[in-house]
């Protein structure tokens, strides 16, 4: 059986359409199914004030929805839009670009869940400061969807951008090493930052003193948690704009794509570690404010030393793109 160009294009948009939706809605599913959980506990330990507890479960899975929304955005993109440019290097693009929607929307979509859960515990625990909660959650949830849109911007990068001056081999590798980059970089950084942002909720409904204290810790931790989606970023970035010259070698290629796989897989654990990092600091902080100068900066020292993992990712993928 033989294909024209068209028809693999179209092949390559609906199975990047398919992975996009189909890993997009992962997560989301795991956040929303989270705040549930723990919304059923709220409802369970103060009764009372159960519409107001179903009311921010409402509020706090809408957030993590956005995730899926993205994937879902995308997918209707590759599934309906006619893309410009039919080359075999287009349908790696718009395979590539599910890709990174679909592996970006997972951990945003989980780590979203976490504050939306506890901020329906908390809540129970502390009716009079419900806003507070709220207004915390929500800080802590959109931040949690960085991750997410960053994949979306490379997803929307790979699917309108005209690459038909570039050369097939081996750009096409480069394509999809762009998507993956973003998209697998991203687990790690969403999900850590909902770690962070949790237990913030929790810390505050313990001790409503503390909530400057508390955000405070909550947005440096997240800040540092997100920097292995922005290394992601930045290989896929490398990989989308610079022009590589023709080469048929099978390892030029595999160059490419094992460096967008290098900084990809490798950001998922430092951006869980740093998350981990972050949700000590945050949940102590909340119990002892005095001290928050104190466990500020042992969150940041060892967050330095997980972070640095990432930071050999990505030199070792900067050497496969430059250097070999």
């Amino acid at each position: 059986m033989q294909f024209d160009v068209q028809t693999i294009v179209q092949l390559s948009a609906f199975a990047g359409g398919g992975v996009a939706m189909g890993l997009g809605a992962i997560g989301a599913a795991i956040g929303e199914g989270y705040t549930a959980a723990q919304a059923n506990l709220a409802v369970s330990r103060n009764p009372k004030i159960s519409g107001d507890i179903f009311k921010n479960m409402l509020v706090g899975q809408a957030v993590a929805e956005s995730a899926s929304i993205f994937a879902l955005v995308i997918a209707i993109l590759l599934l309906f839009l006619d893309a410009p440019g039919a080359t075999p290097l287009k349908a790696a693009a718009l395979f590539g670009s599910g890709l990174s929607m679909g592996f970006g929307a997972i951990g945003s979509g989980i780590g979203s869940g976490f504050p939306g859960g506890q901020c329906c515990l908390g809540i129970s625990r502390q009716p009079a400061i419900g806003s507070r909660l709220t207004t915390n959650m929500l800080i802590g949830s959109a931040v949690c969807q960085t991750p997410a849109i960053f994949s979306m911007v490379v997803a929307l990068m790979l699917i309108f951008m005209d690459f038909s001056n570039s050369p097939l081999f081996p750009t096409w590798a480069a394509l999809i090493g762009a998507g993956m980059s973003t998209g697998l970089a991203a687990i790690g950084s969403g999900y850590g930052g909902g770690l962070a942002a949790g237990v913030s909720c929790d810390g505050i409904a313990r001790n409503p003193e503390s909530v400057a204290n508390v955000t405070t810790t909550m947005l440096v931790g997240q800040a540092v948690a997100q920097t292995p989606s922005i290394f992601g970023l930045l290989v896929s970035f490398i990989l989308l704009f610079k022009t590589f010259p023709e080469s048929q070698a099978l390892s030029a290629s595999m160059a490419l794509l094992a460096a967008g796989l290098c900084t990809g897989l490798g950001g998922i654990g430092p951006g869980i570690g740093n998350g981990m990092a972050a949700e000590g600091a945050v949940k102590w902080v909340a119990r002892n404010t005095s001290r928050s100068g104190d466990l500020m900066r042992t969150m940041l020292v060892g967050q330095a030393v997980s972070q640095s993992t990432a930071i050999y990712a990505m030199v070792i993928s900067l050497v496969l793109i430059f250097v070999l």
